[in-house]
């Protein structure tokens, strides 16, 4: 008897003691974000196999194409250790009002909601990286980002808009992707960003293997960098030698289109200036942007 009561007296002490509510209080935030995202009409994840592929690029010329077409469009930039969107929206300087309500993104241009934790760096060589005595423990930090992601999602006022583009980090992090699909279960899906290389390829390929197990359906494919434009002469010529339409083949998955590498494109994001509508790589993301509508104007007449 007295082991018995010495075991039930050690479980007892190991029992959880929420004493500082933090469960309900998640709880209360999940409840947020429902809330916060059933105003968003769609809500679309850009990922990528590799990093460097211009992925953030993607997302906010996607973004841009989106807005021109007259939708109301927000980017959240779930890269916490390098995001980069600010800059490219030319908001390095602007940050978020916080109201009683919640917090108010700064706005970049056609009226682009911008979340991100770059707005919360005054330097650019300042680190957004957890410093304390936690930093070393990838637990910890993972649950660190994942409050911050989830307090992006409920605390941020999006508002009523058409399209929220989530930016992920390189590589599609992990510990990202299922977060999204817990949080958001009802994601639209995701663009995929690669450039044609075999080494990106491949990485692709597990990629979108990994987002469908989770339940994520991918929209479909962008190759970036898929040729070089002269500055010269203007004529786009190959680059890399990836067989990307054979990959988008036998993963049964649209190829959205194609975006060549261009000075004028690379200059406008370090400067966070659109591209001037004209321009002919601005035409391609319009004409991608027409075709995503398409898809999920399908899928709803289903």
């Amino acid at each position: 008897m007295s082991e018995g009561k010495d075991l039930k007296s050690i479980i007892k002490s190991l029992e959880y003691s929420d004493t500082a509510k933090i469960v309900s209080q998640v709880v209360k935030q999940q409840g947020r974000v429902r809330a916060n995202m059933d105003k968003v009409r769609h809500k679309i994840a850009v990922m990528s196999g590799k990093g460097g592929v211009g992925k953030s690029m993607v997302t906010v010329n996607l973004a841009i194409a989106f807005a021109r077409r007259g939708y109301r469009v927000g980017i959240l930039d779930s890269d916490f250790n390098g995001p980069c969107i600010p800059k490219m929206m030319g908001l390095s300087d602007l940050s978020f009002q916080i109201t009683p309500e919640g917090a108010i993104p700064p706005l970049g241009p056609f009226h682009i909601k911008v979340a991100s934790l770059g707005s919360f760096v005054s330097r650019e060589e300042n680190c957004t990286r957890w410093k304390g005595p936690i930093g070393s423990t990838p637990v910890w930090l993972g649950t660190l980002e994942m409050s911050v992601l989830r307090e992006f999602l409920s605390d941020v006022i999006w508002g009523d808009i058409d399209y929220l583009f989530i930016d992920l980090p390189p590589g599609a992090a992990a510990d990202k992707p299922p977060a999204i699909a817990r949080f958001i279960p009802d994601l639209d899906g995701a663009v995929v960003v690669t450039i044609p290389t075999e080494i990106s390829l491949s990485v692709v390929r597990k990629s979108i293997a990994y987002a469908r197990g989770l339940g994520i359906s991918i929209l479909g494919l962008i190759e970036n960098m898929s040729g070089f434009v002269c500055p010269g002469c203007g004529v786009e010529a190959s680059q890399f030698e990836g067989e990307t339409q054979r990959v988008v083949s036998n993963l049964d998955i649209t190829l959205l289109g194609k975006i060549p590498f261009d000075r004028n494109l690379s200059r406008c994001c370090d400067r966070g200036e659109p591209l001037e509508e004209g321009h002919f790589i601005a035409r391609r993301f319009s004409e991608i942007s027409g075709v995503i509508t398409e898809l999920l104007s399908s899928r709803e007449s289903e």
